[in-house]
């Protein structure tokens, strides 16, 4: 099945808590105003939504939300592709900041989903994550 976002964000809803929900949606506008490309999964069990920007390695997959209520960091792809240290060091230190986890290779060896439920317990963290995601997409592009 072909996803788009009013299928994901249904699915969001049935599947997540209100606040979740809400969440992903945010989610799901920020990535269509902001991305240089959103990718629908075409999954049977559950739906994803990929935020790509455009960098020196092509489409970069920068995070990934799921119809389930889950979140995933594209670090250890980052790390993969060799994204300048720099650019690297600012998303991990912007998370860990922002999410009160640690992000380095030993603590997040694989981009793994997380529960949004569990990881966003205040609205600033929606915005600041938005926020680190615009810095990062922009020094991607240039």
């Amino acid at each position: 099945m072909k996803w788009d976002k009013t299928k994901f964000v249904s699915e969001l809803r049935k599947n997540s808590s209100r606040e979740v929900a809400k969440i992903g949606g945010a989610l799901c506008d920020f990535a269509e105003r902001d991305a240089d490309e959103v990718s629908w999964g075409r999954g049977d069990e559950y739906g994803t939504m990929t935020y790509k920007s455009k960098s020196d390695f092509g489409l970069l997959s920068v995070f990934q939300i799921t119809s389930k209520g889950q979140i995933k960091f594209c670090l250890n792809l980052f790390r993969q592709k060799e994204v300048p240290k720099n650019i690297l060091r600012d998303y991990v230190i912007k998370l860990e900041s922002n999410f009160l986890r640690d992000y380095d290779p030993v603590n997040y060896p694989i981009d793994s989903l997380e529960d949004m439920g569990e990881l966003f317990t205040t609205g600033a963290q929606l915005d600041k994550l938005m926020n680190c995601i615009e810095g990062i997409a922009y020094r991607l592009r240039q």
